[in-house]
């Protein structure tokens, strides 16, 4: 896998099997033209006739040219976590575009509210200078004690509409996401709150049942964090948050798919359901793409055994290891999801839930040039161009 390259001038890649980032955009012995870090022209072999000449042409011989991809919930690799400042963030962001992954939304786990409203002033600098990062994610700390995961009690508050204000104050227009246990105090006020700002509303770490997860999104929530992991699972009496998504064509549901969160017959059955709205997440924590060990989590300790994480004290999982690149071939591979299905969930899906969807996440004139070109073989990227920096 290549570093970080970027193309400068034009260059048509011809012979591609080109996936759009959208289901069914499927395109055979495509062509793809890009002129100065952006996507002039997409069409076959016979468009591609009349296009302008290029400066370089590259035949790709068959393989699958996609998006690059997009995560809107990560919490850090490379030994750095985007909670510990713009240094550690650089370290963390390079990491994960080696795998493939163009475009990022920061996510940041419990602490103090103060500790967090820091964190988000500081971030907010970066999605204001490099438009590589799309925005923030405040993951804690209006969370359920019952479903904490991997963040401190201690910390949880209620979801407060003040405190949710003040989190949309130092962000500054940089806020894409939040997540809430929704059945706490203040927690439909602030998802209407939210809602009224342009932020998404992310139904997670709840105790939230069927008719309250319903209530959320009628006020505006729009994600279900990592579905199944942080909530209720499915009950034939009581069918929680999942079956609430599941049925209402208002909400995302993200999943992690690296095969030790959500068993891959458990990915394949939403795939199912709702193939048009899941959404590949890697909530991956600063041990990713490193070896195994002892790590932070926030202010939690955890460790890292053949490649899963976990808190010390507990044992829950603790975000994963997963980069987007494998995210996308296990879904090929272990969860039997067409290419194109499974590359829209990484790639026009996260766009259109943040509201980016004019600007990232497909295959189109327009588009800034982030491609990537996978080994037919593994579906892992063989080549990563990330032009318009």
């Amino acid at each position: 896998m290549s570093d970080h390259a970027t193309t400068h001038g034009s260059t048509t890649y011809t012979g591609a099997t080109i996936v759009t980032g959208e289901i069914g955009g499927l395109i055979n012995a495509g062509c793809l033209r890009t002129e100065d870090g952006r996507i002039t022209h997409v069409g076959t072999s016979d468009d591609a006739a009349n296009w302008p000449a290029s400066d370089t042409t590259i035949d790709l011989a068959g393989k699958p040219l996609v998006p690059g991809y997009i995560d809107i919930h990560h919490h850090g690799g490379g030994g750095a976590a985007y909670d510990d400042g713009l240094e550690a963030t650089a370290i963390a962001l390079a990491q994960h575009r080696k795998h493939g992954t163009a475009r990022s939304v920061l996510s940041f786990v419990t602490a103090e509210l103060d500790d967090i409203l820091d964190n988000i002033r500081n971030a907010a600098t970066l999605v204001k200078s490099d438009s590589r990062v799309l925005g923030l994610h405040p993951e804690g700390p209006f969370l359920h004690p019952s479903h904490k995961g991997a963040h401190p009690e201690a910390l949880l508050r209620d979801p407060l509409p003040e405190a949710t204000q003040k989190m949309l104050d130092a962000a500054d227009g940089t806020l894409v996401q939040v997540t809430l246990a929704p059945e706490r105090e203040g927690g439909i006020e602030s998802v209407k709150l939210l809602a009224e700002h342009g932020v998404c509303a992310a139904v997670g770490h709840t105790s939230a049942d069927y008719d309250t997860t319903r209530a959320a999104i009628d006020a505006g929530a729009t994600i279900l964090t990592h579905a199944f992991n942080g909530m209720n699972g499915i009950h034939h009496r009581a069918p929680g948050p999942v079956t609430a998504a599941l049925r209402d064509e208002r909400m995302w549901l993200e999943v992690i798919n690296d095969t030790i969160h959500v068993h891959p017959a458990v990915v394949r059955s939403l795939f199912e359901e709702a193939p048009e709205r899941v959404i590949l997440v890697t909530d991956a924590m600063s041990a990713t793409c490193n070896p195994d060990g002892h790590y932070m989590l926030g202010t939690l300790e955890v460790e890292v055994k053949d490649g899963v994480a976990r808190l010390v004290e507990g044992h829950s999982l603790a975000g994963s290891t997963l980069t987007m690149d494998k995210a996308v071939a296990n879904a090929i591979t272990r969860v039997g999801v067409p290419v194109d299905v499974a590359v829209a969930a990484a790639t026009s899906h996260p766009a259109l839930a943040i509201g980016m969807e004019d600007q990232f996440g497909v295959l189109a004139p327009g588009y800034p040039a982030d491609l990537l070109v996978l080994d037919p073989a593994t579906f892992l990227p063989e080549r990563i161009i990330f032009d318009g920096d």
